[in-house]
């Protein structure tokens, strides 16, 4: 902020453009995050009502009270934009594109939320209805409780899906390709009742599908979607996913349960398809075929991938994913270094631990480089 005070970037004409072109929800964003400021942090749902709600004479008296602060979100904004672009460009100069992954919901605690409260499932003190999550499975005996506000699909398709069109075309700026979680949730998604403690008691409900798609097919311009289609995929996920011709999901790490019909199973992927090693989500592939795992499991593994140990089950499976007939093949450098879970970026339902694992300078190697390129170029990659 000291920098900030001192730069006189308010008059710079390449802020003030970039403050212009982004307006849309740079304001409100700004705004929220003085407010986030000036209340300590607090979610939005703790500050006074009538900021709560956004009440227009609130509106306008803080927005005075705080346009210095404001003013110093936009220029972080700024910055952030300024050298995501010259990233970007950098890493396309060296052939490489970039994947976003955006969820399909978002958290609560958002300027999404406090300023478009009407296109979520919200009650009249902008508290939710219900929330989000998916049933239990075989993973999770009582589901996985989200708690991310819902959307509320009739409002947003009565506005023209506009906050989504808005949402994509941003998005549509800043990456190569762009990856939607839960793409299941577009055509069917689950309600969990606000309080409840497990995600037990939720039900399904119908989502927008299609129209949805259509709405936002001109945002995306020529840039691609990846659909995350793992979880419950009924046929209206599946049939979904076939008109829009965007491209499924598999995990390998799925993969290997001893059936071979197994659709993750290399045998039966498909040209329009990305597949995956594992994702953030999962275990590197060297701590899930570890002393841990199964000796069923890693027999079948040892034996489609025509390997003896199991130390050599990870780069085998790797190389079956890049000679597959899948369009796209996606592996975690974790992965390709062959770290076991302590590299590990994500436990579903878990709090603290995630998000750590970070690269450190030196670990890379020409060996690794060299044995990258070779199934680059031997597979046509």
């Amino acid at each position: 902020k000291k920098a900030w005070s001192r730069s006189g970037w308010e008059q710079d004409a390449a802020f003030l453009s970039f403050c212009e072109q982004k307006k849309d929800w740079l304001e409100d964003y700004a705004l929220f995050m003085a407010l986030k400021d000036a209340f300590g942090g607090r979610e939005w749902q703790a500050w006074p009502e009538e900021i709560r709600l956004r009440r227009p004479a609130a509106l306008a008296d803080w927005k005075e009270r705080l346009r210095e602060e404001a003013s110093f979100w936009r220029y972080v904004q700024y910055l952030f934009f300024s050298q995501w672009e010259r990233l970007k460009q950098y890493a396309n100069q060296k052939g490489i594109g970039i994947i976003g992954d955006i969820p399909i919901y978002v958290a609560m605690d958002s300027a999404d939320v406090w300023v478009h409260g009407s296109l979520f499932q919200l009650d009249e003190s902008r508290r939710p209805t219900a929330v989000a999550g998916v049933p239990p499975d075989l993973f999770s005996a009582t589901g996985q409780l989200w708690g991310n506000p819902l959307y509320d699909w009739r409002a947003m398709e009565k506005d023209g899906f506009s906050w989504w069109k808005a949402r994509m075309a941003s998005c549509a700026e800043l990456y190569d390709l762009i990856r939607i979680d839960h793409f299941i949730g577009v055509v069917n998604y689950y309600a969990i009742p606000a309080g409840e403690d497990t995600a037990m008691n939720g039900r399904w409900m119908l989502g927008p599908g299609e129209k949805l798609l259509n709405a936002i097919g001109p945002a995306l311009g020529n840039k691609k979607i990846i659909a995350e289609d793992l979880g419950v995929v009924t046929p209206a996920v599946r049939q979904l996913l076939r008109k829009s011709g965007y491209p499924g999901m598999k995990l390998m790490e799925f993969a290997f349960d001893s059936d071979s019909k197994n659709e993750n199973l290399p045998c039966h992927f498909e040209k329009n398809m990305v597949i995956y090693g594992g994702t953030h989500d999962n275990e590197t592939l060297a701590g899930f075929f570890g002393p841990g795992q199964s000796r069923r499991m890693l027999r079948f593994a040892r034996r489609y991938l025509n390997v003896s140990q199991n130390v050599q089950i990870p780069w085998a499976l790797i190389r079956a994913g890049y000679a597959s007939c899948a369009d796209t093949a996606v592996f975690q450098l974790q992965d390709l270094m062959g770290l076991d879970n302590r590299a590990r970026i994500n436990t579903p339902s878990t709090l603290g631990g995630n998000w750590c694992w970070r690269l450190v300078k030196g670990q890379l190697s020409d060996d690794l480089a060299v044995k990258i390129r070779d199934l680059v170029e031997l597979y046509g990659r």
